[in-house]
């Protein structure tokens, strides 16, 4: 059963990764700034221009379909969990004409950061998986009938095994190895002398890329901005009239 369920995965995973002819890049980042602004430890969202990323976005209500970790180095390399070839090393040129994402976390400390590093480094070669796949097959119609409530929770319905990821999980997977944050649960203890915040960690599986954007814990960072921004400095194409003290070419 398990060997069909992968044949039938891999497939499907196939198919799935075709990427769509309707994609739009509103992204105004050069791939130089880009370069200059990550950090290893990065979260790089990905909006995602493959059949795929419907189902992932319509799971989990968010623009962000994918994410990657940024390990710097002179080759550019970022993390991932790819659908077909599981995790893998990819050279940041490979996402950067996609709609992205900078989510930064806030003071890790080096050695911390290191051991995050550390751990998917030697996650490359585990495979994604492929039960998840047919899971999410399943919400590719126009309006699937799953409950807002539920969505979640259908991001875990893969086998839970460990050997296996998916690209938030992995990460989530990461920073869990050091106590990091991301979305955790919050409880409130009430007592005669105080009124404190409980906070619990979610299980890596029931993380998804947006978890990252939303994150509290997690510094979004803007190229444009971190270069030193100057709208004053925008060269506008006119179209009747140019927008007001705004130089014109």
């Amino acid at each position: 059963m398990n060997r069909l369920q992968n044949a039938i995965g891999a497939r499907l995973a196939h198919f799935l990764q075709k990427q769509r002819s309707d994609y739009f890049a509103f992204s105004t980042i050069s791939p130089d700034r880009l370069r200059a602004t990550l950090r290893p430890g990065d979260v790089l969202l990905v909006e995602g221009n493959s059949r795929i990323s419907s189902a992932i976005k319509y799971l989990t209500r968010s623009t962000w379909s994918h994410s990657a970790m940024y390990m710097g180095g002179p080759d550019e390399v970022l993390i991932e969990a790819d659908l077909e070839q599981g995790v893998r090393a990819v050279q940041l040129a490979t996402y950067c004409a996609l709609n992205l994402r900078i989510c930064r976390p806030v003071g890790l400390r080096d050695s911390d950061l290191n051991t995050v590093l550390d751990f998917m480094r030697a996650s490359i070669g585990r495979r994604y998986d492929l039960k998840n796949v047919i899971d999410l097959a399943r919400y590719l119609l126009p309006q699937p009938p799953v409950p807002h409530h539920w969505r979640r929770r259908m991001i875990a319905l893969g086998s839970g095994d460990p050997t296996r990821a998916i690209c938030s999980t992995l990460i989530a997977e990461a920073f869990g190895k050091v106590g990091y944050p991301i979305l955790p649960e919050i409880t409130l203890d009430q007592s005669r002398t105080e009124r404190r915040e409980i906070l619990h960690i979610r299980h890596y599986s029931l993380y998804t890329p947006r978890d990252f954007d939303l994150s509290p814990y997690f510094q979004i960072i803007k190229p444009t901005i971190e270069a030193g921004f100057d709208y004053k400095t925008i060269r506008w194409r006119a179209r009747g009239h140019p927008p007001p003290h705004t130089p014109v070419s």
